[in-house]
């Protein structure tokens, strides 16, 4: 709730679309595989991911770097050179003004990408018809959230998933793994659940120290993930 709250007094400042846009990434192959895509990088996260390579994407106090009228004036000029807008951050769904921009995205003729951690599950409801496509990242086995994310959100996280099953809107399922964070078993527990679940691709990304600031992380060595030990019938694990 305190990020909800921080992110609305961030967003009084941000125009008057209610949207904290701290990056803008023009064209992006891949924050939405085989589209072409513009990346709007929401300011502000209620979470505190030791691998996150955005940190300077996670403080909601942070100013803005773009207007979101002068993205949107950028857009109606790639009209049939671009394939789709993807919101990311930060997390995108703490916005209030996300609802709106989507619509005026949509509105010239783009499909709509989102990145997500569901921690607000109310708040991704209403965005459901606006979406053509979902980067959900699947942080940990939902109990054990806090280690990851500093919060205990994993029921939160688990609801935004259901939700998302529940549509039929392309959902990519994403895991960031470092050994420090994540061991075989968890990873074990998540490729059950996954299966369990009817999921039939689950994405790992292996831990990249670009960006990271904890020193812990970006010194340990990786390693490989290990597929084989957490194979599940009907899920296909791809590692990038």
């Amino acid at each position: 709730m305190r990020g909800v709250l921080m992110a609305r007094r961030a967003n009084r400042r941000a125009g008057s679309t209610g949207l904290h846009i701290g990056g803008f990434e023009r064209m992006s192959l891949v924050d939405w595989p085989g589209q072409l895509a513009a990346v709007v990088f929401c300011q502000g996260c209620g979470w505190h991911c030791r691998y996150c390579h955005n940190p300077h994407l996670i403080p909601f106090r942070q100013p803005g770097r773009y207007a979101w009228e002068g993205i949107l004036s950028w857009l109606e000029h790639r009209r049939g050179l671009l394939d789709a807008v993807v919101f990311s951050g930060g997390e995108p769904t703490l916005h209030p003004g996300l609802y709106a921009a989507m619509q005026q995205a949509r509105a010239l003729d783009f499909k709509i990408g989102l990145h997500t951690g569901g921690p607000v599950p109310e708040n991704l409801f209403p965005l459901l018809p606006l979406l053509d496509w979902v980067g959900f990242d699947f942080k940990a086995p939902f109990p054990s959230y806090e280690r990851i994310t500093g919060h205990s959100h994993g029921e939160q996280a688990l609801a935004s998933f259901r939700m998302l099953r529940s549509v039929p809107v392309p959902c990519e399922v994403r895991t960031t793994w470092h050994p420090r964070l994540l061991s075989g078993s968890d990873l074990l527990d998540m490729a059950r659940w996954l299966a369990d679940a009817g999921c039939t691709e689950w994405v790992i990304q292996r831990f990249r120290p670009d960006g990271c600031k904890d020193r812990e992380l970006c010194a340990a060595p990786i390693g490989e993930v290990p597929v084989e030990s957490i194979s599940m019938p009907g899920l296909n694990i791809v590692v990038r």
